[in-house]
């Protein structure tokens, strides 16, 4: 393995993407595979796919991780869009006993804000910063003068006036469910920027995830104060940020 390449992984609800990544620069060294999530995601049936996009890619090295899940120490603490038998399983030591490879896993969103943060629009920007990945949820990663606040799900917050938490309402299945326009969906999708801009007076909101490319498509529907950029590294992000953390746990682990 060279030392600054690292295979990225990004487990998603409908998707498990994975490349090489260089971890100096964000790029990819290798093309992108992606697997379709098995459905229902069991966590044999996941760790299974995962092996066999590491086997593809012919990886040798360490792995990183990012996950669908509120994840310590490897472990899942919650499942909101993959299948709850999850909930209690080390993540991290079943993928490595599929694959021979030491694994390091982290929140997925968490994975895409550092890609974000150290890459992308959120390089060298100071203060509080709020990456919002929209997709079949609203994953959130949340930094304060560049250290990230792990796990932070803001997706599951309720929006004042709803019974139901925020990603249900306004991500990227709830436009698709509810047939909505992008205008239509923006709106929505601005109720929830409101009730974080009140509850954390960021900075700066950085919109990840498929639908943040077609941000010129609605960014005008937006009332909040706080300034909004699509990210970067868009659809990459997540493998990137895992590769970047595992790059930094293993140099950690071998510290210790």
């Amino acid at each position: 393995m060279q030392e600054q390449t690292i295979l990225g992984v990004d487990v998603g609800a409908s998707g498990i993407k994975g490349a090489v990544i260089d971890v100096h620069t964000g790029t990819l060294r290798s093309e992108r595979l992606r697997f379709p999530t098995p459905d229902p995601s069991l966590p044999a049936a996941v760790a299974a796919t995962f092996a066999a996009l590491v086997t593809q890619i012919n990886w040798e090295g360490p792995i990183g991780c990012g996950f669908p899940s509120i994840i310590r120490q490897g472990v899942a603490y919650t499942a909101s869009n993959i299948d709850k038998s999850w909930i209690g399983a080390n993540v991290a030591t079943l993928f490595q006993q599929q694959t021979g490879r030491e694994v390091y896993v982290l929140n997925d969103a968490d994975a895409a804000g550092m890609a974000e943060m150290r890459f992308g629009k959120g390089k060298g920007q100071m203060g509080t910063i709020i990456l919002v990945t929209i997709g079949s949820g609203l994953g959130t990663a949340v930094f304060v003068n560049g250290s990230m606040i792990p796990n932070t799900e803001l997706g599951h917050l309720y929006l004042p006036g709803h019974k139901r938490v925020a990603e249900f309402y306004a991500s990227n299945n709830a436009k698709k469910r509810d047939n909505l326009s992008w205008m239509e969906w923006a709106k929505r999708f601005d109720e929830y920027l409101v009730h974080l801009e009140v509850l954390f007076s960021p900075d700066l909101f950085i919109l990840g995830g498929g639908t943040s490319k077609y941000f010129d498509l609605y960014k005008e529907c937006f009332t909040v104060v706080t300034p909004i950029t699509p990210a970067e590294l868009l659809n990459s992000a997540g493998m990137v940020g895992a590769a970047a953390y595992a790059k930094e746990q293993h140099e950690c682990k071998k510290v210790h």
